[in-house]
């Protein structure tokens, strides 16, 4: 049978509401308890439980950073400023008693990933004991995947609404990879937790539902009654009905005053007395919201006062064709929890102060407080993926799905696809494309478009200009970025750049590098500098070390471990060494988490190559 022959008998069981697509959302342990996670005690109606938000993450080791992520996790739980007091987040596992991270970690050591958890109910506040809260949740979740689980958790106090991160291992009571359902993850913790609070507190008081509802109703963020709304809503369009009973008309209304809110967030349109339609992508829109609403309170409590009083602004703020922005970073901040992701302030060559996501940078590619960084806005181009998913669907009448996809490509392995279908996912989310119910997706004329401007808006792409703190450069006898910045020709700058250029021009004086009433160095400086600071850290490491420098020429290689990280005014190094002798090399993305870890480097005509020891290259560094 020819691939056009099955490209039509798929797109025909498709149009014909044949399910085809498996999703596998109960697969996994955990999936026979979601009946007894979502019964509410005593009959109660839903809108009488406690409600709590439970954010779940799977962490792998074959991501960037392996097992020095989980590390960098657990020591993030125990960061200052968390716990009630200001102090350091304490670890505590299933009796409640201190647990310990190291030995943790210890046991993690072959596990190929971790499930975290982030466990926030709305009314923490009143709770007095959030661990007793924590350990009757992973009691009854222990009954619902029928295994003993091995899980530390921490308690933070650290925002408006008390929250409990809860880390669990890979593995299952007999050792074996531990699977847990995705709809339990996601729905069925959820719905214990909230029995769990509800069991402690009481039923929420209707005073306290409406008093909820009304702040739903003018939050700048997705909540409970969009939820409502989405549901509902036909084809992007909501109808405002009767309502039966006092409590339907008060729901009625607090739709309609929702919708006027929506309206006023330019989010839906008003189509008649009691119709509104709502514009494509307002839920990612309203998240989108929530999570700034988020970074806002967060930058006032983590910076210091006279950065959170300036305001900060966001990238997107910027102008389509904006350039790019270099900048000094102010301050360093978490970005999502359970990720380990982190945000950077940063404060332009005119003085304003940026909020940047660091999403792209591994934690060993961080630059640090007062180094300088260029912002530049993400490629407006769409994947690899796009392409392929825009040509299926171009010959398959605007659908995607993986029978149409392998219909296409008979050689695709599942892998492929299941990567295709995942892109598809997180673009559904931005609105951009709709999931079927029989499992495929309808896919816009313009996909391609939209696909790349989402590329483009995913936020600023970070490039470490200087590893050498702003301050420091002023009198460091090396190239700095000081040297090469073009100051006088971006116009205004701000005071601390002046300060730093002017202290800058004072010091190359005094050291005779420059005369006087010169701004610039000539070639020949700039080269004697960059060669002064290598041969003075070379030197310094081999006194330190009593082994000898190895200058690798094309085809030389050397096998050593890496070290550790080298932050010159000319860029960062690498230090790699055995016994006997050590190289200084460029430095390569994502080389951290080889720290301690045997490596070949090679001199090649295109840079250095990076090999593990009975493996292949690992490409090249120049």
């Amino acid at each position: 049978m020819s691939a056009k022959v099955l490209r039509k008998l798929a797109a025909q069981s498709r149009k014909s509401g044949v399910r085809s697509g498996f999703k596998g959302r109960h697969i996994g342990r955990g999936r026979g308890a979601l009946p007894l996670a979502s019964r509410r005690p005593g009959g109660l109606s839903a809108r009488h439980m406690r409600r709590v938000t439970v954010k779940v993450h799977i962490a792998r080791t074959g991501s960037a950073g392996g097992l020095r992520a989980f590390g960098a996790h657990i020591h993030y739980l125990q960061r200052d400023g968390v716990d009630r007091d200001g102090q350091g987040g304490e670890l505590y596992e299933r009796d409640g008693a201190p647990a310990d991270g190291k030995a943790f970690l210890a046991r993690s050591e072959d596990d190929r990933h971790q499930f975290r958890f982030i466990v926030s109910p709305e009314d923490g506040t009143e709770l007095t004991d959030m661990q007793t809260l924590t350990r009757q949740l992973m009691a009854r979740m222990e009954r619902d995947t029928r295994t003993r689980l091995d899980w530390v958790a921490a308690d933070h106090h650290n925002t408006g609404y008390p929250h409990t991160h809860i880390v669990v291992r890979g593995r299952d009571d007999q050792g074996r990879d531990l699977v847990i359902a995705p709809d339990y993850l996601t729905k069925g913790l959820r719905g214990r937790a909230s029995q769990i609070v509800t069991e402690t507190l009481g039923p929420r008081r209707d005073i306290d539902i409406a008093r909820a509802a009304g702040r739903d109703v003018s939050a700048d963020r997705f909540t409970g009654l969009d939820r409502e709304i989405a549901g509902r809503a036909m084809d992007g369009r909501v109808r405002i009905i009767q309502g039966d009973g006092p409590g339907g008309r008060f729901r009625e209304a607090l739709v309609a005053r929702r919708m006027k809110h929506l309206e006023s967030l330019y989010l839906a349109t008003k189509s008649g007395a009691r119709d509104w339609a709502l514009k494509p992508g307002w839920e990612a829109a309203l998240q989108a919201m929530g999570r700034r609403g988020d970074i806002v309170r967060s930058l006032a409590k983590g910076l210091p006062a006279e950065i959170a009083a300036s305001g900060v602004r966001f990238p997107d703020e910027r102008l389509a064709d904006a350039g790019p922005l270099e900048g000094i970073v102010l301050a360093q901040g978490p970005g999502d929890e359970l990720r380990d992701t982190r945000f950077l302030v940063v404060e332009d060559m005119r003085g304003a102060q940026w909020y940047v996501p660091a999403d792209g940078l591994l934690p060993g590619d961080l630059p640090p407080v007062g180094g300088v960084v260029e912002m530049g806005r993400g490629k407006a181009a769409p994947r690899a993926a796009d392409l392929v998913i825009a040509d299926i669907a171009e010959r398959s009448g605007g659908a995607w799905s993986e029978a149409l996809h392998q219909a296409s490509d008979p050689a695709s392995s599942a892998a492929f696809r299941l990567a295709h279908k995942r892109r598809l996912e997180a673009l559904r989310r931005a609105g951009i494309v709709t999931r079927e119910a029989d499992g495929g997706w309808e896919i816009p004329p313009d996909y391609l478009r939209k696909a790349a401007a989402h590329e483009a808006g995913k936020g600023a792409r970070v490039v470490v200009r200087s590893w050498m703190a702003l301050e420091a450069q002023a009198n460091a006898r090396a190239l700095t970025w000081l040297d090469e910045a073009e100051l006088e020709s971006s116009g205004q700058v701000s005071a601390r750049l002046a300060t730093a250029r002017q202290a800058r021009l004072t010091f190359l004086r005094s050291e005779g590098l420059l005369g006087e009433g010169e701004v610039s160095l000539s070639a020949a400086t700039r080269l004697a500098l960059r060669h002064e600071e290598f041969e003075r850290v070379i030197a310094s490491e081999a006194a330190r070390s009593g082994r000898s420098v190895v200058t690798l020429d094309a085809g030389q290689s050397l096998e050593g471990k890496f070290e550790r990280a080298i932050g010159l005014a000319q860029g960062r190094m690498a230090l790699v060494g055995n016994e006997k002798a050590f190289a200084l090399v460029p430095w390569r993305s994502g080389l951290d988490h080889r720290r301690g870890q045997s490596l070949v480097i090679e001199q090649k005509s295109g840079g250095i190559s990076w090999t593990l020891p009975g493996g292949r290259p690992r490409g090249l560094s120049r």
